[in-house]
């Protein structure tokens, strides 16, 4: 999901619910638009400040992907390099035609 969506579905899902629960009360217009106004901006600061927390984390877990990504690809490099040496040392057995059954 595109994170930078959260404040706005966040502010506009309140608002949806704010301008039906004024309706339903029948509240003055002006308060219904001040109820309105102030339920959107709580919303899509409470929803910036969620979406900045998990780019946080989506930050802090990539940087940590690349760092134990480098030791794994030294890990690597190691284990082939002493592969390719139990290979020299060790003589393929020869086949000589003869099954042995």
């Amino acid at each position: 999901m595109d994170r930078k969506n959260i404040p706005l579905l966040f502010m506009l899902t309140a608002g949806a619910v704010t301008a039906i629960i004024t309706f339903v009360r029948e509240l003055p217009l002006v308060e219904r638009m001040v109820w309105l106004f102030s339920v959107m901006l709580l919303f899509f600061v409470l929803g910036s400040v969620i979406k900045w927390t998990l780019d946080f984390f989506d930050n802090q877990n990539e940087q940590r992907r690349l760092k134990d990504g480098e030791v794994i690809e030294k890990e690597a490099e190691g284990q082939e390099d002493v592969q390719k040496a139990a290979e020299d040392e060790e003589p393929a057995p020869e086949n000589t035609g003869k099954q042995t059954v």
